[in-house]
């Protein structure tokens, strides 16, 4: 891996074309495939920008979900090899992007420093020898998929018949595995599926070739030491090796998130960093076990396996401490990069509001259908859209896409608790319950905050290049993490690149907490809105104890200099303050 960061998945529409932006310049992203037919109009864009014919791919086609997101990422691949191709034959000369993509490396990169010799170089022979390896060590960046793991409905015949292995995740699985991308990778996120799990047995493209090398991968993101446990187990023991463990902070970080019961992040990843070792041994154990019971070949020692962390990074000092204290093989700096139209698909408008996001402008909401806890930008269409139609007392979204329907409160088939027929059927639940005012109006309105994902988080694309998704609905949705809050300006990916690894600041406000003080504070809030809702003591106890544990793990951290933020320690005093 050339750089020390990657792009993680944002939304559906927000890194749908990332590799086709970034991967020539050896930047890493990630596509969400759960969308089939955001991928399709993906398809419909490109096709006709490269002056080749569209040829549409039909729900009513057998498998057409995994073929859409087969060919959609075939495309992409070809896109990008084409785009290094032509980088590589580009000239060395101010402006060009065969420079671009040598100046954005780490300094500390052994290429970026071969390449800095170059530029000193005046013989001209020399020069041109230098020039010509140069060209010989480009790569682009991995373009690697997302699957949400709960985002797998089941689908029908319209005979009303189970498709089999048709699921939304499964299909979308099977899209991966069958497209022609080599060396990149898959990242499983929301916790564990044992449906997609278990037809990953059957795929072979994720075996080891004979020099242990992989053509697919499997990255799998946690939000702590014994989800990796799990996980990696459960998979060890089908003979499927995870590459990649992905931490992600439970709540500091952008779209769902998954709060752990007080566990922080510092405490997290020092645990992986002790741990790492015996993650591996205990993987390796049980991949060889089952590799030899199938008479497949075992390898002598464990393939590599990564840690890497993201979730509210923000700063070259943050970034350093990641990879130099805790060791993490790769960042991902997700928010930030959204104001970054070189590297991700945002229309205008969603552009602007996210410039001008204050901290008060970013809820960790209900909204989201999955019943899971959602970071959310106040203020955008999608909101005015579903507000207007509770007041024209039409309340709740056309459900076409259905990836979230898996409510049946009411229905035997599933249905989406922000759609139409859902939001009738509770409401007039509801109406009959004889509640109290106060609990009758707080559930009306849990009910009426549930906003359709699938089209919001997907629209942007299509307003952006001025296509549709589905006629008449053109709402979006936007799912930034509170970071967001400190970057507020567009900017160019060289400038992103270069505030990453140091060389630049684009973080104006100086009152930008620590990213481990940013989640311990969403944390503290968290725990507080479960006291509340008087959850029970025992968790509420065991809550407030991993808090204060990891105060003082922060402590110590702070003490030992690894970090070195004047205010770290008073912001630590306030924090354990507000849980005394």
């Amino acid at each position: 891996m050339l750089h020390k960061f990657h792009i993680p998945v944002m939304g559906l529409a927000y890194t749908i074309d990332s590799p086709v932006k970034v991967a020539r310049f050896g930047i890493s992203s990630v596509i969400s495939i759960i969308e089939d037919r955001l991928i399709e109009m993906m398809r419909s864009h490109y096709y006709p920008q490269l002056n080749e014919p569209y040829h549409a791919i039909s729900s009513k086609e057998p498998d057409y979900r995994a073929r859409r997101i087969t060919d959609y990422l075939n495309l992409v691949n070809r896109m990008v090899q084409e785009q290094v191709e032509r980088l590589r034959q580009a000239a060395f000369e101010a402006g060009s992007e065969i420079v671009k993509y040598f100046e954005m490396l780490p300094d500390d990169s052994r290429i970026k420093q071969l390449y800095l010799q170059m530029t000193g170089t005046e013989d001209p022979g020399a020069r041109a020898s230098l020039q010509e390896h140069l060209r010989g060590q480009i790569r682009p960046g991995s373009i690697d998929v997302n699957i949400m793991t709960k985002t797998d409905k089941n689908n029908y015949h319209a005979d009303g018949s189970l498709v089999e292995d048709g699921s939304d995740a499964v299909a979308a699985l099977r899209g991966y595995v069958n497209s022609n991308l080599e060396g990149s990778s898959i990242v499983f996120s929301a916790g564990m599926n044992p449906r997609l799990y278990n037809y990953l047995e059957r795929c072979r493209q994720f075996d080891a070739d004979e020099n242990g090398a992989f053509r697919k991968k499997i990255i799998i993101k946690v939000s702590d030491y014994r989800s990796a446990l799990i996980q990696g187990k459960y998979l060890a023991k089908k003979g499927i090796w995870v590459s990649e463990f992905r931490i992600e902070s439970g709540l500091n970080c952008g779209g769902h998130a998954f709060a752990t019961d007080g566990y922080l992040m510092g405490p997290i990843l020092e645990e992986f960093r002790h741990l790492k070792q015996e993650l591996v041994d205990s993987l390796f154990s049980l991949y060889t076990a089952a590799l030899a019971k199938r008479g497949a070949q075992v390898p002598a020692a464990p393939p590599p396996l990564s840690i890497s962390a993201q979730g509210g990074i923000g700063s070259y000092a943050e970034q350093r401490m990641l990879r130099e204290h805790y060791g993490m093989s790769s960042t991902g700096w997700g928010t930030p990069f959204l104001l970054v139209p070189e590297a991700t698909t945002v229309d205008a408008h969603t552009l602007q509001q996210l410039c001008k996001a204050r901290r008060e402008d970013v809820t960790l909401s209900h909204h989201s259908p999955m019943g899971v806890r959602f970071h959310y930008l106040k203020g955008l269409s999608g909101e005015a859209e579903r507000l207007q139609r509770i007041q024209d007392g039409k309340p709740g979204s056309p459900c076409t896409e259905k990836h979230l329907s898996f409510n049946t409160e009411f229905t035997e088939k599933p249905i989406c608790t922000a759609s139409i027929q859902y939001q009738r059927l509770k409401i007039a639940q509801l109406k009959k319950s004889d509640l109290p005012a106060e609990e009758y109006q707080a559930q009306l309105e849990y009910v009426l905050g549930k906003e359709c994902l699938c089209t919001g988080l997907s629209n942007a694309a299509a307003i952006q290049y001025n296509t549709t998704l589905v006629k008449n609905q053109r709402a979006v949705t936007v799912c930034p993490g509170p970071n967001i809050a400190y970057f507020n300006r567009e900017v160019s990916l060289q400038e992103m690149t270069d505030h990453i690894y140091g060389r630049t600041n684009i973080v104006e406000d100086e009152r930008r907490p620590h990213m481990f003080i940013a989640e311990l504070r969403l944390y503290i809030t968290y725990f507080m809105e479960q006291r509340q809702a008087d959850k029970s003591p025992k968790y509420l106890e065991t809550f407030r104890e991993n808090l204060l544990q990891g105060i003082s793990y922060y402590r110590n951290l702070h003490g030992s200099g690894v970090i070195r933020d004047e205010h770290f320690s008073t912001m630590l005093d306030e924090a354990e303050a507000q849980i005394r």
